[in-house]
């Protein structure tokens, strides 16, 4: 996974709110254990700094479509911050299912389809009782109106987001 061509392309698309296209690089095929090791820690490393640019971006691109006045932004944005912080814990069971997806793509079984489909929808669910236990606290610090637009904007980012992800992702080969 290159950092740039996916932090670039979360920028292209969230900007204008178009797909990009990313491409997967399946998991690596063995080697020997350190070669793997080796390839696996740079692997977390380069997810790793393409979540941090992407929180950055997200919180740059919310910035900039959510007009609020210095009292509010003083109140809003450690709430913010809390919420990321809580979609991060979240996010990171997304990033595990993904990298144990990659490593067993080749190996496929129906029982692991179905786990995958199940983990898949149970962080989605999680993501989205996330965001509507937030509603009602953003909406102790800004009006209604600049909640549902931080909603708004939250939802539509993180199905970029998740456009992103599914253009790194194969699908599955009922073949195999």
């Amino acid at each position: 996974m290159r950092k740039k061509t996916v932090a670039a392309g979360f920028v292209l698309v969230c900007a204008t709110m178009l797909t990009g296209s990313v491409t997967y690089s399946q998991a690596p095929q063995s080697k020997g254990s350190s070669e793997d090791s080796t390839e696996k820690a740079r692997t977390d490393l380069d997810i790793r700094e393409v979540r941090e640019d992407i929180r950055a971006h997200r919180k740059q691109i919310t910035a900039a479509n959510l007009a609020l006045t210095p009292e509010e932004a003083t109140k809003f944005w450690p709430v913010y911050d809390q919420y990321i912080q809580e979609t991060i814990k979240i996010n990171d069971v997304r990033w595990d299912l993904m990298k144990d997806y990659a490593a067993n793509y080749d190996k496929m079984s129906d029982q692991l389809a179905e786990e995958y489909m199940k983990k898949a929808a149970a962080v989605d669910q999680q993501l989205v009782a996330l965001r509507e236990r937030y509603v009602p606290i953003f909406e102790k610090v800004v009006s209604p109106k600049k909640t549902a637009l931080w909603y708004q904007i939250d939802r539509r980012l993180d199905l970029v987001i998740n456009l992103q992800l599914a253009g790194m992702v194969p699908a599955v080969d009922p073949t195999k």
